[in-house]
């Protein structure tokens, strides 16, 4: 599930992100603003695998083709470490 707080510019993504529900969520953020310099936090995320690199990228691509600017805030360290192991680290804006 993901939420928007327009004060903040930031989604929060929270619960499980799996190849099972990678897809709702990703239907599910399309309804959701994509301004410049949004935020995407995944504090609340529980359980994830490859699935979420996609999603990740996918909101990358999204962010690119609209000339805006998106970063990923507290990723659970799997999904780091998957990052690094598939090579697209590198493409994945880390907020501080």
């Amino acid at each position: 599930m993901i939420s928007f707080d327009s004060q903040e510019n930031k989604w929060l993504v929270t619960g499980e992100i799996l190849v099972d529900n990678a897809n709702a969520v990703l239907v599910e953020s399309v309804a959701l603003p994509m301004n410049d310099a949004l935020q995407i936090d995944f504090s609340a995320v529980t359980n994830t695998d490859t699935a979420a690199i996609s999603l990740m990228m996918e909101w990358q691509r999204r962010a690119a083709a609209s000339n805006h600017k998106i970063t990923f805030k507290s990723l659970p360290e799997g999904l780091g470490s998957l990052a690094i192991l598939y090579g697209v680290a590198d493409f994945i804006p880390l907020s501080a």
